[in-house]
């Protein structure tokens, strides 16, 4: 059952450079700060990092496996804070879990925590999912 206060297990999702290829080749943006260190570097940044999409995408995909589809889910939104910073040769993780807030007519409420290496990179990160 259901309640408010449950926690949805965590999830750990691993981002590498080849999965930021893979992304950059699937969705069209080859921005190089998610590809090349000394262009990212040279903007201020530590390092390479993961699209904000592919993190939002891998949010959520935490959830649609919860709620058992894209079907369920009907909000879901996010603010980044931090980066996911990928270096090179090393796999990151982005560890997604959820706490249900609200339980109302056949929906639940979630409230995500998305981080990598410790280090909260979503906030006010939400969740709708409709159950039955």
């Amino acid at each position: 059952m259901i309640e408010v206060g449950t926690v949805i297990a965590e999830r750990v999702f691993w981002v590498d450079r080849e999965l930021l290829k893979r992304y950059a080749d699937a969705s069209g943006d080859h921005n190089p700060i998610h590809q090349d260190e000394v262009f990212a570097k040279s903007v201020g940044l530590p390092d390479v990092i993961a699209h904000g999409m592919l993190t939002m995408a891998l949010v959520g995909k935490f959830v649609t496996d919860w709620a058992g589809g894209s079907v369920a889910v009907k909000e879901f939104s996010a603010r980044f804070v931090k980066p996911v910073v990928v270096p090179a040769d090393q796999k990151v993780d982005l560890t997604v879990s959820a706490t249900v807030v609200e339980v109302f007519d056949g929906a639940v409420r979630l409230d995500l925590s998305a981080t990598s290496g410790g280090v909260k990179v979503l906030a006010m990160a939400k969740a709708l999912v409709l159950r039955s």
